[in-house]
């Protein structure tokens, strides 16, 4: 009689949530939002920093800080609007001074490429004694479908100052994996990584993109910056978004970043995202239907 053949246990990987908490500071944004989502899908706790989550956080509140930062282990940096404005260097510097003291011990900055202000808040980071990664990154893919550029993608008619500088436009998806992977695992502390897509692109042939793969012309209409700035002014916007319009198409947008990086595929081992996959991508989950 033949002895039973021994079957073998199949070992399934299981994802073991981990009760620690990362702060996401900007958790609702185009960035903060994917953040949030690929560590959850790694079994990670997620805290979510936002003026509208239980706790809130504010970055105008300092009041606000303590209670999100208690029992976090690290946190995801997004400064509203933008770490160029006035202000900017300040808050993060008291943020990351009371992150420590709490005892975080890795803290992921989104920065922005090609602006000194940015780096000026780098450099708190990388003196902060904790385990810091820096991604910079300028314009990215998901302005035209999640931003300030849709109305104009769905109306048909593309009102801006931008000149015939190309742009290497990066993906939200790229700086979410990147921020993710340094949350997460090894050998990220102490790098900086400049995220950029795989084509350089000026605003013109990007809105050409977009309208061929929708079928429908979308024009692009090229104003100077101080009538475009004086629009948004108009709009009973706050004194720091129409300042930081300004400065993002007329200072930043002067060839400054005109060039590509490998930054992607250091952070993550893979090439980044394409302007045309994106476009496509988006085009067919409907955002742009009229």
């Amino acid at each position: 009689m033949k002895a039973d053949k021994q079957i073998e246990p199949v070992l399934v990987p299981v994802l073991v949530p981990v009760l620690v908490p990362v702060l996401v500071l900007g958790g609702t944004g185009k960035t903060g939002r994917r953040v949030a989502e690929g560590l959850e899908a790694r079994g990670v706790a997620v805290r979510i920093g936002s003026r509208s989550a239980t706790p809130a956080f504010d970055w105008n509140d300092q009041g606000t800080w303590a209670a999100a930062l208690e029992g976090v282990s690290a946190a995801y940096i997004a400064y509203h609007p933008d770490l160029a404005v006035p202000g900017a260097a300040a808050a993060i510097e008291a943020f990351i001074g009371r992150a420590v003291a709490s005892g975080v011990t890795r803290l992921v900055l989104l920065s922005g490429r090609g602006e000194e202000e940015a780096q000026l808040c780098e450099a708190i980071l990388q003196a902060s004694g904790a385990d810091w990664t820096i991604l910079r990154a300028s314009w990215f893919n998901q302005n035209f479908s999640e931003g300030a550029f849709i109305e104009g993608v769905l109306s048909g008619e593309m009102t801006l100052p931008a000149n015939d500088v190309a742009e290497p436009f990066v993906d939200a998806d790229d700086i979410a994996d990147a921020a993710v992977a340094a949350l997460t695992e090894p050998g990220h502390a102490g790098k900086l990584y400049e995220l950029t897509g795989p084509d350089l692109l000026t605003f013109a042939e990007a809105i050409a993109i977009i309208a061929k793969t929708v079928g429908r012309e979308i024009r692009h209409v090229q104003v100077p910056v101080e009538d475009y700035v004086a629009a948004v002014a108009a709009q009973n916007l706050p004194a720091d978004i129409v300042w930081l319009v300004g400065y993002l198409f007329s200072t930043v947008l002067d060839g400054r970043n005109a060039y590509l990086t490998g930054g992607v595929e250091q952070a993550l081992g893979r090439p980044p995202r394409r302007f045309a996959d994106y476009v496509r991508n988006a085009a067919a989950s409907g955002v742009w239907n009229v």
